[in-house]
């Protein structure tokens, strides 16, 4: 039998006898060796610094001149150029004839020459002559001595300066894709690329190659991840019924900027107003997925009218139900312009801070639950008064902890940048961010300011009405009243219209006393409570048919309408415009 064949490679150093044995280096072989591995060192170094592709590109490009080349330049498949990062993955590989370059990175020496190798727009499609075509489709490097067919492929013809330059291309691949080439040249009095030139440069093009790669994923996932959450968050009008809005979010630098903190202003019923913000645990999509979950449980609850508490109950409940480590602070207020009052429960969140209308601030301490994932912790309600101009701040501990600065100290410099209450809440938040941000921040931040706006009594009619068949009949006499003395004479029609239809669905169901309320602001809002759990659902009626046409009547007539579940029953409302001529309501 024939024995087998082992295959040998040596790798011998400068100096090292033929035969084997230890090496002999001169000192000039000891410092040429020293010399070229603090540049790949240096070069490694540099290529490595960044998670852009074309920084990478570029670090590539200066560290590969003057020590290796007179000339380089990089190219990137046109994929790797924004806006095309926002897809998911790298590029999908294609054949060299179709594949559009980007000239990421030139540099030289400043010689006029180079102008030949530099295309003029920055995007080209390679020919099958051209030697970076060639080094792509084979995957190998490509070196040559400029002669005159191949100085015509590298400028169309007009590149009689490149004649006697030596080239070197390499391509640019990393698992099996190719993501561009890397172009190298040194003037015609330099010797030619020899082999350790040639294995310098691939060890330092396969560096570029991991870096390009692994950038482009990065700011890919980031890109998606920071559209995800941007979509997530609302966009809130900077007046609502009875507040003025507004807030700020702020990705940390040191993330992928994607992260769980969110905020939201949701209308309810009597004008009133949920102020929410919230921090899930954690950076990246999942705590940017379990944010969304989280908000869109927070208006749900927030549409059934609940108490601040019994809707932090309900979302660590929905915590548990999507599993173990879904952790999350919230603050959840609710803001009655009414009564003047605001009731907010914590979930281990930053507390708020009040800057009431005379400049004073203060920093609202309700009861701190448990965070919301948690389980097994009871949360409680804090209700306080507010006046007229008062501004409330939501934040996120983004804002006021850093890793030099506990949550208390960042509180006190928060509040000690809440001085005018009359100030623009624009100004507010902007202040706020330059005031308490840092260039180390680390964590999202979240800010939310509300200025509180109340209704005045005289804007404000109530009546507890009795289920009768005689109840709408007085509906009407007391809302007619009561939009004549408001000057509001020429609504009186159409208001009892819409009323009735909502009245005689309450009385029709109701067991209990209904309650009808009349509020103008900016609008005029007519609010109709019973204990009937059945929220009416607009439905097209034929004409067959003997009722159904009601809530069309509230539909088709009214700027508004909707329907709210209250743990005791359901308010239905409706929106009318004022007229351009009518008094409008005044502050006290």
């Amino acid at each position: 039998m024939e024995p087998r064949r082992q295959r040998t490679t040596s790798h011998a150093l400068p100096g090292t006898p033929a035969g084997g044995g230890r090496a002999v280096l001169s000192d000039g072989q000891r410092a040429l060796l020293r010399e070229r591995l603090g540049f790949l060192n240096d070069a490694t170094m540099a290529i490595g610094a960044s998670l852009d592709p074309e920084k990478t590109a570029w670090g590539l490009a200066d560290a590969l001149v003057p020590t290796l080349a007179d000339f380089a330049a990089v190219h990137l498949v046109d994929t790797l150029r924004l806006p095309h990062r926002l897809e998911v993955g790298p590029p999908e590989p294609a054949a060299p004839s179709s594949r559009s370059l980007w000239q990421t990175s030139v540099t030289h020496d400043g010689h006029s020459r180079w102008r030949s190798l530099t295309p003029v727009d920055d995007t080209w499609t390679p020919g099958p002559d051209h030697p970076v075509y060639q080094a792509m489709a084979g995957g190998r490097p490509v070196v040559s001595s400029v002669d005159a067919g191949t100085a015509a492929v590298l400028d169309d013809g007009a590149g009689r300066d490149l004649v006697g330059c030596s080239l070197l291309v390499i391509p640019l691949m990393v698992r099996g894709r190719k993501l561009g080439a890397a172009v190298l040249a040194r003037h015609p009095h330099r010797s030619g690329f020899d082999e350790t030139d040639v294995l310098t440069a691939r060890q330092l093009t396969a560096q570029a190659s991991l870096g390009v790669d692994n950038g482009y994923l990065y700011q890919a996932r980031a890109s998606v991840g920071d559209s995800l959450q941007h979509s997530m968050l609302p966009t809130l009008p900077s007046r609502l019924s009875s507040v003025d809005i507004a807030y700020r979010y702020v990705s940390s630098s040191h993330t992928a900027q994607v992260g769980g903190d969110w905020f939201d202003a949701i209308p309810l019923p009597g004008s009133r107003v949920a102020l929410v913000v919230g921090d899930v645990m954690g950076h990246g999509l999942r705590s940017a997925a379990v944010m969304g979950q989280f908000r869109t449980a927070v208006q749900t609850l927030a549409a059934m009218d609940l108490p601040p508490d019994h809707v932090l109950r309900h979302l660590d409940d929905l915590a548990h139900q999507l599993g173990d480590g879904y952790l999350a602070t919230c603050l959840y207020a609710v803001y009655d312009p009414v009564i003047h009052r605001c009731t907010i429960a914590s979930a281990g969140h930053v507390p708020p801070v009040l800057l009431r209308g005379d400049g004073t601030t203060e920093i609202l301490r309700p009861p701190t639950g448990a965070p919301i994932g948690l389980g097994g912790v009871a949360f409680e309600s804090f209700e306080f008064s507010v006046a007229d101009g008062d501004v409330l701040v939501l934040c996120t501990d983004g804002l006021v902890e850093t890793r030099g600065r506990d949550v208390e100290s960042g509180l006190e410099e928060l509040r000690a940048h809440l001085t005018d209450p009359a100030r623009s809440l624009d100004e507010q938040c902007q202040t706020l961010l330059q005031a308490l941000g840092t260039s180390e921040q680390e964590d999202d931040v979240a800010l939310l300011l509300a200025r509180l706006r109340g209704i005045p009594s005289r804007d404000f009619a109530q009546w507890m009405l009795q289920p009768r068949p005689t109840t709408p009949a007085l509906a009407r006499r007391l809302l007619r009243t009561t939009l004549t003395e408001w000057g509001l004479s020429s609504l009186v029609d159409l208001v009892e219209l819409l009323a009735t239809e909502v009245i005689t669905n309450a009385v029709r169901y109701a067991s209990r006393p209904i309650d009808l309320r009349l509020l103008r602001t900016d609008i005029l809002l007519c609010e109709v409570t019973d204990d009937d759990q059945h929220r009416p659902v607009l439905r097209q009626a034929s004409t067959t048919d003997e009722g159904g046409r009601g809530l069309q009547l509230v539909s088709h007539l009214s700027r508004r309408w909707g329907a709210s579940a209250k743990t005791t029953g359901k308010v239905v409302w409706f929106e009318v415009d004022l007229p351009p001529d009518a008094p409008r309501a005044e502050k006290d």
